[in-house]
């Protein structure tokens, strides 16, 4: 949808999941191998089983999942819903975000209903007809359990499909349990600010674009904020993950969505998610999503590097298909601690066709603002346009710290 880590309890995990990815942020993350000794420096909440089994038993159980629900173990891992079926909970449904329940539509594309081959369940898609669950869909349930992990980024459908669903069960007084996991850019907040009249999916209240919380934390903001529809609020319990700070490492085990599939694509997903809303390609279409960028319209003669975008897994039609595009290899960047638009600015001031560069609908929607393409049309600098973001980055700071479980 990180790296160079001077960070302190995790970097273990560095060396754990799959063989040593010391060197090897180029390749897509994967199930990891038996015996994932990190999981005792940072637990996640789907681990804490003693404390979240006992207020689902007896109950009636909707679970909002994908392939990152997960619980883990000596083995690897066991799927929260196959983890919940074991333990005799009355698992009824699953609701499907963004990608599916599997995780294998290409972003953007509607997720249907259907049945979970593997487990017989009913699958509801909240990324198809309707991305809100319904009153007769959650009529027959006592609660919802929400365990999806999520990049910290605004545009990173997930954290409104968190909203939405807390919204439908305070609607239907259904409780809803978040299992809270790490967030791997949330020890920073950065970029420009929502426009609430610009509001759309991807991004449903005024937040900067790296919001620096979990998803429990900020489920909390949906509540004590009062952004939910109608000021209600969610019966809501946070499941807290044991031994995380915001300034810890976590190196994600599945890859969050099919075109995130390293640490390295995102760490550099809160920049170069921008390029979604230009005619720039970002990755997709290579093995190196978020990693890289470029476009056949750019100056070849501003770059070494080139690539030729062809459909892959999680991008049947890649941006500039088949051309040749002209742009910059990334996919040695260290672990970011701030969001930047030099790379942008970059696209734009060496393409051959600044008329095209945007599509500006979409980019303001990624953006929040149409601000940002104006001031990168005007020529402004990284350093210039993050100035004008930092009045609204500190009044987010000051709410968001009302919210935070970690330090």
């Amino acid at each position: 949808m990180p790296i160079l880590y001077r960070f302190k309890s995790t970097v273990l995990l560095l060396f754990l999941i799959g063989s040593s990815c010391k060197g090897q942020q180029k390749e897509a993350v994967s199930a990891p191998e038996p015996a994932m000794e990190a999981q005792a420096t940072i637990k996640v909440a789907a681990n804490r089983t003693e404390i979240y089994l006992p207020l689902l038993q007896g109950k009636k159980v909707g679970v909002v999942a994908n392939p990152t629900s997960v619980v883990f173990n000596d083995n690897g891992y066991t799927h929260l819903v196959d983890s919940l079926l074991s333990s005799n909970v009355d698992v009824l449904k699953v609701f499907a975000p963004e990608h599916g329940f599997r995780g294998t539509a290409d972003a953007g594309e509607h997720v249907k209903d259907g049945v979970d081959t593997q487990t017989g369940l009913p699958i509801i898609s909240l990324y198809g007809k309707n991305r809100k669950p319904s009153k007769e869909q959650l009529s027959d349930l006592d609660v919802v359990v929400f365990d999806i992990q999520d990049v910290g980024v605004r545009f990173y459908t997930f954290i409104a499909s968190l909203q939405l669903v807390m919204e439908a069960c305070a609607e239907n007084d259904v409780p809803i349990i978040v299992l809270d996991r790490p967030n791997p850019n949330g020890h920073y907040v950065d970029g420009p600010t929502m426009m609430k009249e610009h509001t759309s999916y991807l991004g449903l209240n005024t937040i900067p674009l790296v919001y620096g919380m979990t998803m429990g934390e900020y489920a909390k903001m949906l509540n004590g904020e009062g952004w939910l529809e109608n000021g209600s609020k969610a019966d809501l319990t946070v499941i807290e993950l044991e031994n995380y700070t915001h300034e810890s490492e976590y190196h994600l085990p599945i890859r969050p969505s099919p075109n995130l599939p390293n640490d390295t694509s995102i760490t550099l997903y809160p920049s170069l998610g921008l390029f979604e809303g230009t005619n720039v390609n970002a990755g997709r279409g290579t093995e190196f999503q978020f990693q890289r960028y470029g476009a056949s319209f750019m100056d070849s003669t501003a770059y070494e590097f080139s690539y030729v975008p062809e459909p892959n897994f999680g991008s049947k039609y890649p941006k500039e298909e088949g051309k040749t595009c002209y742009g910059r290899d990334l996919s040695d960047t260290p672990r970011m601690n701030e969001m930047t638009m030099q790379w942008i600015i970059d696209a734009y001031s060496n393409t051959l066709d600044k008329y095209n560069f945007f599509l500006t609908d979409g980019f303001t929607k990624h953006a929040g603002t149409p601000l940002l393409q104006k001031q990168i049309e005007e020529g402004l600098s990284n350093e210039e346009i993050k100035a004008t973001w930092q009045e609204d980055l500190e009044g987010f700071k000051r709410i968001r710290a009302k919210y935070l479980i970690y330090d």
